[in-house]
């Protein structure tokens, strides 16, 4: 399932038509890389990649406020 989610998100930045499919893109991409880090976590038993995957959804937040933002006409 992951997989998948990888692969509609990339086909999804590289063909979007305009740039909120492309930000929708790499919102799913960040969220699936998240979850992949998350079971990465439990396989490989390396706790620090919880931190990683924090960090990537923050990422994630600040482009979803970015867009929001531009969309508004904020600076």
């Amino acid at each position: 399932m992951l997989a998948a989610n990888l692969l509609v998100g990339v086909l999804r930045v590289s063909r979007g038509p305009d740039v909120r499919d492309r930000i929708a893109g790499l919102i799913l991409l960040s969220t699936t890389g998240t979850a992949v880090l998350l079971v990465l976590t439990h396989v490989v038993d390396e706790p620090s990649l919880r931190v990683v995957a924090a960090v990537v959804v923050a990422l994630a937040a600040v482009i979803v406020v970015s867009l929001v933002a531009h969309e508004r006409g904020r600076p």
